[in-house]
């Protein structure tokens, strides 16, 4: 199966958790959207690191120790939370859509940014 097709599944089941629990809080619990936005994201990236590293890359082919791997990671993930961030508020108060088309429109941009950084820096393709 080609990688992109791997890990359009992978990021698929990180994009339902990521969508759920959003949705949850929003709607459910009636939190406000930025920090719901918070939480669902780190969660998603921590199931996305570890079935990106089971399903789709190679873990350890760039790095020495899981840690560290780990860290990059989720600095690559900072920089998708923050452009994450950016599209909600410019979807939900600037254009004044519902906080739930905003988060599919942010998970949408933030799917591509880390397929290619972590295809490029981060890890090795599997084969």
């Amino acid at each position: 199966m080609k990688m992109i097709a791997r890990y359009f599944l992978v990021g698929g089941a990180a994009a339902v958790i990521d969508l759920a629990i959003f949705s949850l809080m929003v709607k459910g619990l009636h939190q406000p959207w930025f920090e719901a936005a918070l939480v669902s994201f780190f969660i998603a990236t921590t199931a996305n690191y570890l079935l990106s590293t089971r399903f789709v890359f190679s873990s350890g082919a760039r790095f020495s120790r899981r840690h560290h791997e780990f860290g990059a990671v989720v600095l690559v993930s900072l920089a998708g939370l923050a452009i994450n961030q950016i599209v909600l508020w410019l979807v939900i108060e600037r254009l004044h859509l519902d906080p739930l088309i905003a988060k599919v429109i942010g998970t949408g941009v933030v799917f591509f940014w880390n397929y290619g950084v972590r295809k490029r820096y981060l890890f090795r393709m599997k084969i």
